[in-house]
């Protein structure tokens, strides 16, 4: 057996564990208010670290380019309470905008 499939049983092993566990917390401590704010909060956090990763993210250092410019305008369109159409098209927009003429 090769360490690659020693390593992706031994993940598997420990993913099924983490479930098995998740499933056995009593229901007492998930009816909890903090918990309830705290997990409404998590899928936020999670989408924002992978916009923030994939924005000035590559590979294995940061860049700064026309994808920041980018997520700049989409923030400032939420600002304003813009449309989600007009927030995804404003910052395709700039982002080709700078790319092409950068």
């Amino acid at each position: 057996m090769t360490a690659l499939w020693i390593g992706v049983i031994g993940t598997s092993l420990i993913a099924f564990a983490l479930k098995y566990l998740g499933h056995s917390v009593p229901e007492k401590y998930l009816k909890n208010e903090r918990m309830l704010r705290i997990n409404t909060l998590i899928p936020i956090v999670l989408l924002s670290a992978l916009v923030a990763v994939q924005t000035v993210g590559d590979k294995s250092k940061l860049v700064i380019d026309q994808r920041l410019a980018g997520v700049a305008v989409a923030c400032i369109a939420l600002a304003l309470k813009s449309p989600y159409f007009v927030v995804v098209v404003s910052a395709a927009v700039t982002s080709a905008a700078i790319y092409n003429f950068g």
